[in-house]
């Protein structure tokens, strides 16, 4: 223990003395430790030092507070044709709609209200109103009602232009009377058409959502994180009528110009170009030499129409209107639709490689005589599937051809289209009876008594084509 002592001490004052020595000939140095900010921003470096702003609400309820008190519940006395968002008891269908003013004006979609004899309303706070049609739209699924009440809380419309895919939104309905429900999901697309309106002038360009929408919620509101609407919510794509993760509504930028038309005049004003179209394919863009497989193709132009006069030609692909892109044709027929007849529109496009742009004058839809409507025989066309017009003078010359009706629309799950009949058939012959025109197509039509054969071809495509519809007409 003795040697131990000496031993302990002589090795503290050895410390002692080191640093002693050392703070005397080595002056002190300052250590500086940088906070590391390891977040960033999405486009930045991970070594960035800004901050992370989540993409993701921490909550939803401001929006909701906002939303809900401006959805009603919408209960008519008729069948609603789309079956699988109709809540149909005791003859009765129920929907939600949205209230667009605070005088009483409800926007909702057309399908909800349709072939109703009476119409009832029930706001969010219970109170009920019946309800008078403004107008209707079906070529866009939408319609107006009007109650008579004051001081409601209303929807402000957004630009559902700046809606970008993977945005955060919500859907909010009033569906069977249970008060207002509110979903969440993102914006999985834009521009969608999926078929399911019908009419030569239908106009699909739906936002696609995750948000789950389930029957009742027709007409209600889609909107995003401020509360403002950015939709309509229309339709869902489901094999069992329920959801089953795509939901599509209608955007608010056609949904405001037609509301607003319905509102002014109580019908659609709508302005046209006066083209026939189809969508830029691979195949289409490698033909024509274009650097991009986006735009839409000019067939072929009406005589004397907006875009004719104006100097675009059968060929041409249209890529722009009013400096915002045209990528899709359901793009193209929603931004013309925001227009009326008279307006003029500045279109870009490309013709042999070369951009041009040129102001056309839209004009509005006429009631041609080449145009068959089911006025003129509502038992056969519309059974077959079919919207047709006579052939036009510069297309007869272009097919070397005398005769012949042009098909410009097939209905969803007609007998035309479950025969693969394709828009741009042009009928040379029914049962092999030779038509030079609307009227003979019809008689022809109506002296089958269980199955057409139509026998024609396509511009872009030899050869003739034969289509089998069986066709059962009533008395």
């Amino acid at each position: 223990m003795k040697n131990v002592v000496p031993i302990i001490v002589s090795s503290l004052l050895s410390a002692f003395l080191a640093i002693f020595l050392y703070r005397f000939f080595e002056k002190p140095q300052e250590l500086i430790i940088r906070e590391v900010n390891t977040s960033y921003t999405v486009g930045q470096s991970m070594t960035s030092s800004s901050t992370f702003i989540s993409a993701t609400p921490s909550s939803f309820t401001k929006a909701s507070e906002i939303v809900t008190p401006a959805v009603v519940n919408i209960r008519t006395q008729a069948q609603n044709r789309f079956d699988f968002w109709s809540n149909n008891s005791a003859g009765t269908s129920s929907g939600s709609g949205v209230i667009i003013s605070e005088d009483g004006y409800i926007m909702t979609n057309n399908h909800v209200i349709e072939g109703g004899a009476s119409i009832q309303i029930t706001l969010s706070d219970k109170r009920e109103f019946e309800a008078r049609k403004v107008g209707f739209d079906p070529s866009t699924d939408l319609a107006l009602l009007k109650i008579e009440a004051r001081n409601l809380p209303y929807l402000k419309f957004a630009n559902s232009d700046s809606l970008r895919v993977g945005e955060w939104i919500l859907a909010v309905g009033n569906p069977f009377n249970l008060e207002s429900t509110v979903t969440a999901g993102i914006v999985s697309a834009k521009g969608r058409d999926i078929k399911i309106l019908e009419g030569n002038y239908r106009i699909e360009s739906f936002i696609q959502t995750d948000a789950m929408v389930n029957p009742g919620n027709s007409g209600g509101a889609l909107v995003n994180m401020a509360g403002d609407l950015v939709g309509i919510n229309t339709a869902i794509m489901s094999r069992s009528g329920s959801f089953e993760g795509y939901s599509f509504a209608i955007p608010s930028n056609l949904a405001r110009k037609i509301i607003e038309d319905l509102r002014i005049y109580g019908e659609v004003k709508r302005g046209i170009l006066g083209v026939e179209i189809a969508e830029v394919d691979n195949r289409l863009a490698k033909k024509l030499g274009l650097t991009q497989v986006q735009g839409v193709y000019i067939k072929d132009t009406s005589e004397g129409g907006g875009a004719a006069q104006a100097g675009i030609m059968r060929g041409d692909v249209i890529v722009e209107i009013n400096n915002t892109a045209i990528k899709t044709v359901p793009e193209l027929q929603e931004y013309v639709a925001r227009f009326r007849p008279g307006d003029t529109i500045e279109v870009g496009f490309i013709r042999k490689g070369k951009r041009q742009n040129l102001k056309v004058k839209l004009q509005k839809i006429t009631e041609s005589s080449d145009l068959a409507s089911f006025s003129i025989a509502p038992n056969l066309l519309q059974v077959i599937g079919l919207e047709v017009r006579n052939l036009r003078q510069e297309e007869k010359k272009r097919l070397s051809i005398t005769s012949g009706v042009k098909v410009i629309s097939i209905y969803k799950d007609s007998p035309a289209e479950k025969a693969n009949m394709e828009i741009s058939f042009i009928i040379e012959k029914v049962n092999e009876i030779p038509v030079a025109n609307l009227e003979e197509l019809l008689a022809a039509i109506e002296l089958t008594e269980d199955e057409i054969i139509l026998e024609g071809s396509y511009e872009n495509f030899s050869g003739k084509y034969l289509y089998r519809i069986p066709i059962f007409l009533q008395e």
